[in-house]
């Protein structure tokens, strides 16, 4: 049950902790993402407590120096045993107010530390355990989309046994359903890991065999002609409405990288650039935010997500999936987002924490 603070406990400064690295592949971006957030954090308000979790699960009390998490040149930051003094559970670091938990991918961002905690009545940024777990699934994601009317393109759904049993026929599904080029990902997984974009028959089955190196279960989605826009979205206070920024652009330098892949993302800033606001009519970028928030509302998330899309060329946008816990990294289009908006950095940070200290665990 969770308690509300005692005037002692609000008299000191709200001690945030920051959880981050993971069981998932996306483990170093979790790393540079609690890094932004350190360097934004207001220290004079909160009391913060680093929590690296690293690959093996194994719990450490992790530095509060944003250098060593940041990306840098040739170099993924890895939370390791070594990093900190281990700690058996959260619970063993002291009193917490909120949790902030950083994780991106499975074992983090899909609701498994979201259940924890709820099960021990800890307050957290983000959303709650089912919408964090249909954000990170792919398939049951846009089944929901769809159901609330919300539009997305066509895709294929690849289950383990069916692949393992007739990887032929998954092909003339694929073949019978989609035109190409198809674009084959993991269906819970981000930073476009293991994501390949498929021109013709003769690549698919190699991309469906490097998906599932991250997940059993693929999907392959329609490619689609037009603009990768963006959307950040902010929970309303005192159970207000969603707010929605005003949406940014990915422009992928096509001779650099076939699509927004990892590398483009993260590691390089000469294969794509982001421009926030984008330049789009002023009565598609108002449709961009409407889907935006449908697709929040949609999966009940809180605190934050933000939603990416296509436009093509007639106008029309297209869902594409919706990340629940996006990263802070200093390229992050969430953060530029917002500030294009008028939110800074350091005010997105606090926002996100009060949103979570507004709301209860569990059901009431």
């Amino acid at each position: 049950m969770t308690e509300t603070p005692s005037p002692e406990t609000r008299a000191r400064r709200t001690r945030v902790a920051l959880v981050f690295g993971g069981r998932s592949g996306e483990h170093p971006i979790s790393a540079a993402t609690a890094a932004g957030v350190m360097r934004a954090i207001d220290s004079d308000k909160y009391d913060v407590l680093p929590i690296g979790i690293t690959r093996d699960g194994d719990w450490v009390l992790a530095s509060g120096d944003p250098a060593q998490w940041e990306l840098a040149s040739g170099r993924l930051p890895e939370v390791t045993t070594g990093s900190g003094p281990a700690l058996a559970s959260l619970t063993e670091a002291g009193p917490v107010d909120v949790v902030f938990p950083l994780l991106h991918g499975p074992y983090g961002e899909d609701g498994t530390i979201q259940g924890l905690l709820e099960l021990a009545g800890v307050r957290y940024v983000g959303a709650g355990v089912l919408a964090s777990a249909v954000g990170m699934d792919k398939h049951y994601m846009k089944l929901v989309f769809a159901g609330h009317g919300l539009p997305v393109a066509p895709y294929v759904v690849v289950r383990p046994a069916e692949w393992e049993q007739d990887p032929g026929a998954v092909v003339e599904r694929v073949q019978q359903a989609l035109e190409f080029p198809v674009f084959v990902k993991p269906a819970r997984a981000g930073s476009s890991l293991g994501v390949t974009r498929v021109d013709d028959l003769t690549g698919l089955a190699d991309a469906v065999e490097e998906a599932r190196a991250h997940d059993p279960k693929v999907l392959v989605e329609q490619g689609v002609e037009g603009r990768e826009i963006e959307c950040a979205v902010l929970g309303g206070r005192g159970g207000g409405p969603a707010r929605a920024s005003v949406p940014g652009e990915i422009v992928v330098d096509h001779g650099a990288a076939t699509f927004y892949d990892f590398e483009a993302k993260y590691l390089s800033d000469s294969h794509a650039r982001t421009e926030a606001p984008a330049d789009l009519p002023a009565d598609v970028a108002e449709r961009v935010r409407e889907v935006a928030v449908q697709a929040f509302d949609s999966i009940s998330a809180e605190g934050l997500s933000r939603v990416d899309v296509f436009v093509t060329p007639e106008g029309e946008v297209l869902l594409n999936e919706i990340n629940t816990m996006p990263g802070f990294t200093p390229i992050s289009m969430y953060s530029k987002m917002w500030e294009a908006t008028g939110l800074t950095y350091t005010e997105l940070v606090d926002e996100l924490i009060q949103l979570a200290l507004e709301r209860t665990t569990g059901l009431r």
